[in-house]
């Protein structure tokens, strides 16, 4: 028989669905609630399929519903079949679907090291959707659903497998226009016409407090013009971009600003926090070995790896 031939045998498919739920549930009732249809509805379907069969499928009893030995027969086929219909269609939507990459990165390096490099990979692989999530936590990347984690962490903190991107520097810089005002050697004097830019609690990082680099400068005693204290990192570089104070600036992270000239180091030592620096974090199921193989997020962190070999070079040579 031709296909024309088994197409007009097949019955019609709301009515099989309908009878598929149905015999599921042995309920008219729990299967209008599954299919977001009445119980009439599902009743009235059902009774179609029993007429175009010509058999009752199921035996309506006082409170009780069964299913006919035609019933169960086709109850087998049926679930069967829609099952690998919707196998299959969930396939063709799931290569339909645009890849995406789920990040989590620490607020600071998110804001002024990922963001503003986005436009290159975009740039590089225009099929792949990026979602960052700037977030300090450090979370479970699996149970919230997260590809990539790039963390600022202890070495000791790291966990196994995590891909060391750069080591942390603190230097004091500052908008060129207000630079320019500060002689090479800050006296007492000077520096009572400085606003510095800081953390709003030192004890939480003191890698990044002022005080240690003021005993440094012969300045321990000193107090400057006034001190401005935010909560997030990348509200102290917006501010020191704006030429509102001198601020703390953690080498990798402003490696592009000072290329740009959007920031100048100030003529004073740079210090190395050996025990902090930034990691590629990959969950456990994102791995090849997992054998969930996605050539997107490969490339994503290999690009990633390059960036942060590319700032590597920016810190030594001060010029990307």
């Amino acid at each position: 028989m031709d296909k024309l031939g088994r197409g007009r045998r097949l019955p019609p498919l709301d009515p099989l669905r309908g009878f598929e739920a149905a015999a599921r549930h042995l309920s008219f009732t729990r299967a209008a609630t599954e299919l977001h249809l009445t119980q009439s509805a599902i009743s009235r379907q059902v009774q179609a399929l029993e007429d175009h069969l010509g058999v009752a499928l199921f035996r309506r009893e006082t409170r009780r519903l069964s299913l006919t030995a035609e019933g169960e027969a086709l109850q087998r086929v049926a679930t069967d079949m829609l099952e690998r219909l919707a196998a299959v269609c969930a396939e063709i939507n799931r290569k339909r679907r645009r890849p995406q990459i789920n990040v989590t990165a620490a607020v600071g390096i998110a804001s002024l090291w990922l963001v503003p490099r986005l436009a290159a990979f975009q740039a590089e692989q225009p099929e792949v959707d990026v979602r960052i999530s700037a977030d300090n936590r450090v979370i479970d990347l699996e149970r919230e659903g997260f590809d990539v984690a790039l963390r600022y962490l202890a070495a000791e903190q790291a966990p196994a497998g995590a891909h060391l991107l750069f080591e942390e520097s603190v230097f004091p810089v500052a908008a060129p226009a207000l630079a320019a005002q500060l002689p090479r050697k800050l006296t007492a004097e000077d520096f009572a016409r400085v606003v510095l830019l800081a953390y709003d609690d030192d004890y939480a990082a003191p890698w990044f407090s002022w005080e240690p680099w003021l005993i440094g400068l012969g300045l321990a005693g000193a107090r400057p013009k006034a001190v401005l204290r935010f909560n997030q990192y990348d509200q102290i570089m917006r501010a020191a971009e704006a030429g509102q104070g001198v601020a703390l600036g953690r080498g990798p992270l402003v490696a592009r600003a000072l290329a740009e000239g959007r920031l100048v180091p100030l003529a004073v030592r740079r210090e190395k926090v050996p025990a902090r620096a930034y990691y590629l974090v990959r969950a456990a199921g994102s791995s090849v070995a997992s054998g969930l193989a996605r050539p997107e997020l490969e490339r994503f962190i290999a690009w990633l790896r390059s960036e942060a070999a590319n700032t590597v070079r920016c810190m030594a040579e001060t010029t990307c």
